[in-house]
């Protein structure tokens, strides 16, 4: 059909308020549900935007077409002289082939394919018009929205993350009469909770904006953000301060509210005895507040709220907030002294009580098993001075997990064994250490700053790799509830920060021996972990050949994998390398079509001096190497292989391997067999080109 008009479509699913760990999701899910469904339509538009607030899911797409295109397909048949006999007739195969396609005999076509001609039948099916197909596309598109958790309420049928109260559906001046469970869309929203009318008429889909926001619901999120910071950084001016913007509590706190009120709050002076960290939890994780630092960063007895609601006295809100939070740092305040009572070290006994897996035993046996891994470790690195320091560290790495302050805040976990440690009078390093055994925790956390919180930290990682490999606890597609993955991405960026030299195989076999894991378990475990470091080298931006032939050189050990696959980028795209390559494949394949194993070279029947000079630099390289190799000195090897290439290259240049006669053929083959041989040291070269 042809299309001329263009209207504006408008959907907004009404609900009670939807977590706002959800929406973000949501927003971006209907927005790619939206642009596939409409674009598998055929019906054109011009843009789909979502937007949502806790109380509402709105698409809008601007600019859609009155109807579908046209389609037009075509379908190949039987060859046309099988089609049609010498007369031009068709044959049973050209109508049996029309009549599947729905189009007359008369009206197959000529088409030639790669020489040979082919009849084709063109089926062409007029668009529908938009307001026929969009109730339907419309509903289908709503119950392709599946929240990780859902609910249902009037109609057992119909679940969403919260009940669904309205529905509203415009294009534009008029209602697309869509269903959800039994409601029905119609040109009816309302405004905020507390602020806004119960009920608003929306005339057309361009009034749609203004009116929320006459009834104090800012819709597009972008603006409700913009709004939200202007007016932080206004408080910033006033309180003299900086609140701390975290990126991921802004966002949660924007799918909290539809009108944005930020406020500032205070609490008392006495709570700052508390380490920060136990007061930034507070705020942001259980009360979504931003805190507030001093220009040294130093925190500040103020802290920023989100209100939902624009009181006309807001010192009742502030006021209000203030209550809240008194109550939960004075639970904080009283955990931090009761802990105290105690010594961290002494409640090392109590993890006998906490099962970590029941096939794999309680915590108190993982730490025992985690520090005498760390303490081989300490041994492998000769890091002796050390042992007693990794010792303590490992013996208390889990003690806070039964601490009053942990159970409350479980975030806090390595936060307060480091604050408690420190106050026992425990090594500054000891302290230290059970905070950074738990770094980095996610992608692009910090690193540890101190070996020994490092090494307890690789310990229990490689603990929790093999433990749960032996009970059978493996990830399987996404699902990795051990977190495997990501504590083998841990190890290896722990190796590569601290520029440890680890053998990760003599690892996982010494805590296998410790858990009573068999080969095939540690087998498994091993491709494990190499496919673990070949995925992490490819993100760093090193191509699937070199990583490669650094896994072959150095899978065990990820930090010289890393290194290597360091050196070859940097002379890979070196003329003399891609020469070199191109000889080591040259090689390569000479000798795999020689019969039989190439002999010993004898220096007598050699004929050219560019066989000498090969014979006398393979003789002089080979050794150099053979160490750089063993010494993982990367740069010494790549330097040797840049003083084979012009060798190797005036060989090929100025010799003829395949000489006639026999014996100095055979003594030819045998030079080459050495190159062989030193190029295989670095491994399979010719993978690169």
């Amino acid at each position: 059909m042809t299309v001329t008009t263009k209207r504006d479509l408008l959907l907004e699913l009404g609900t009670e308020e939807i977590p706002a760990r959800f929406m973000q999701w949501v927003v971006a899910e209907i927005e790619k549900i939206a642009e596939k469904a409409f674009s598998g339509a055929r019906i054109s538009y011009g843009s789909i935007q979502a937007n949502g607030t806790p109380r509402r899911i709105v698409l809008q797409v601007r600019g859609l077409a009155e109807g579908q295109e046209d389609l037009t397909e075509e379908y190949k048949g039987p060859a046309w002289r099988q089609a049609f006999d010498g007369t031009g007739a068709p044959t049973k195969a050209a109508l049996g082939f029309a009549r599947s396609k729905g189009v007359d005999v008369e009206d197959l076509v000529l088409r030639e394919v790669d020489g040979v001609e082919y009849s084709f039948a063109v089926v062409r099916q007029a668009g529908r018009p938009t307001r026929e197909i969009l109730p339907g596309l419309l509903e289908e598109m709503i119950g392709r929205l599946v929240f990780p958790k859902n609910m249902y309420w009037d109609d057992p049928t119909q679940r969403f993350a919260r009940p669904v109260r309205w529905l509203l559906c415009l294009w534009g001046d008029e209602i697309v009469p869509i269903a959800y469970g039994r409601l029905k869309a119609d040109r009816i929203t309302r405004g905020h909770r507390f602020m806004g009318a119960r009920r608003i008429e929306i005339p057309r889909t361009d009034d749609y904006l203004d009116s929320l926001y006459d009834n104090y619901v800012i819709v597009d999120v972008a603006k409700r953000r913009e709004m939200m910071i202007s007016r932080m950084t206004a408080l910033e001016k006033e309180m003299g301060c900086k609140i701390e913007r975290d990126a991921e509590l802004i966002e949660e706190n924007l799918f909290l509210v539809e009108y944005p009120v930020p406020f500032f709050g205070t609490f008392d002076k006495e709570f700052l005895d508390i380490p920060s960290e136990v007061l930034v939890t507070t705020m942001k994780v259980h009360q979504r507040y931003f805190p507030v630092r001093d220009g040294s960063g130093k925190l500040k007895n103020h802290f920023v709220g989100v209100s939902n609601n624009r009181a006309t006295n807001m010192d009742v809100v502030r006021e209000g907030n203030e209550r809240v939070l008194r109550a939960r740092l004075s639970d904080a305040s009283f955990f931090w002294k009761e802990d105290q009572k105690k010594l961290l070290a002494s409640r090392v006994e109590e993890l006998k009580e906490i099962v970590y897996q029941e096939r794999i035993g309680t915590v108190y046996d993982k730490v025992l098993r985690a520090r005498d891994l760390a303490l081989w470790l300490t041994d492998h690195l000769n890091l002796k001075e050390d042992r007693p320091l990794v010792e303590r560290a490992g013996w208390m790495a889990k003690a806070d997990l039964v601490t009053d302050m942990v159970y409350e805040f479980p975030e806090l976990q390595g936060v307060m064994g480091r604050e408690y440690a420190r106050k026992n009078g425990e090594p500054d390093r000891v302290a230290k250490a059970l905070y950074e055994l738990y770094l980095p925790r996610f992608a692009g956390d910090s690193l540890p700053t101190d070996v020994i919180g490092a090494l307890v930290g690789i310990a229990d990682r490689a603990d929790t790799i093999v433990a749960c490999s032996k009970a059978g606890l493996d990830p399987t597609g996404s699902q990795d509830p051990y977190g495997l993955r990501r504590a083998a991405r841990c190890i290896n960026e722990i190796l590569w920060g601290l520029s440890l030299d680890v053998d990760v195989e003599a690892l996982m076999k010494e805590a296998g021996r410790q858990i009573g894991a068999d080969e095939a378990v540690l087998d498994k475990v091993f491709e494990f972990l190499r496919n673990r470091l070949q995925i992490q080298l490819k993100e760093k931006g090193y191509g699937h050949d070199a990583v490669t032939l650094a896994l072959a050189t150095s899978w065990n050990r990820p930090y010289q994998a890393f290194r290597f696959v360091e050196a070859l980028s940097e002379i890979q795209d070196q003329a003399w390398f891609r020469d070199l390559i191109t000889a080591a494949v040259r090689v390569r394949n000479i000798l795999a079509k020689a019969d039989g194993h190439p002999g010993s070279v004898d220096e007598s029947l050699f004929a050219d001096d560019a066989e000498k000079s090969l014979n006398y630099t393979l003789a002089e390289l080979a050794p150099e190497a053979r160490s750089a190799l063993e010494e993982r000195r990367w740069k010494d090897l790549t330097a040797v292989l840049a003083k084979m290439e012009p060798v190797i290259a005036s060989f090929f240049d100025e010799v003829l391997v395949n000489d006639p006669d026999e014996a100095i053929r055979a003594n030819r083959l045998a030079l080459l067999a050495r190159c062989q041989e030193l190029f295989l040291m670095v491994g399979d070269l010719g993978m690169l080109k």
